[in-house]
């Protein structure tokens, strides 16, 4: 497997990591696993994990944000889109995304705190998915054609949807 997918994978085994033991058990993701192991089993674990591994508010509120922006700037940055003669690098998609879900929580239109540090963590983290992690790539247009790489990009899209926080 190529180093991106590793990368890819570490990161968003990180993620799902703080949000099952860490955040708010009203996610889909949390919702999902107590769904499979019954709430009882899974607040006993959450509380041996957490009390085990003492975590920061960065790292459980701002992390997980910046590392999905990290994988999607990965899976991203080689493709565009073309849509009636307009066309937009898929590279800035991630950073767009990730700062327009703060201004859409800074307004109250989703669900959601507003916070300038995640902001930071995921513009940091796209800098590196952007500039740091090198390698040769020709830019395609991801409407045009599916397969494996097309479809990790998408889903990448996709699993912040797992984050979701139902009231």
């Amino acid at each position: 497997m190529k180093r991106k997918y590793i990368l890819i994978l570490i990161a968003l085994f990180i993620s799902l990591f703080i949000y099952l033991f860490y955040r708010t058990d009203h996610t889909l993701v949390n919702r999902l696993l107590i769904y499979l192991i019954s709430p009882g089993t899974y607040t006993r674990l959450k509380a041996i994990i957490s009390h085990a591994l003492s975590l920061n508010d960065v790292i459980v509120y701002s992390l997980p944000e910046g590392l999905w922006v990290f994988c999607i700037t990965l899976t991203s940055r080689h493709y565009y889109i073309r849509l009636a003669g307009w066309q937009m690098d898929c590279l800035y998609i991630p950073l767009i995304f990730s700062v327009g879900l703060e201004l859409f929580q800074l307004l109250h239109i989703t669900n959601g705190r507003f916070d300038l540090m995640d902001i930071a963590v995921s513009l940091l983290f796209w800098i590196l998915g952007a500039y740091r992690i090198s390698g040769t790539y020709q830019q395609q247009n991801i409407l045009k054609q599916f397969n494996f790489k097309t479809t990790v990009c998408l889903v990448s899209y996709g699993i912040v949807y797992l984050a979701h926080v139902f009231k």
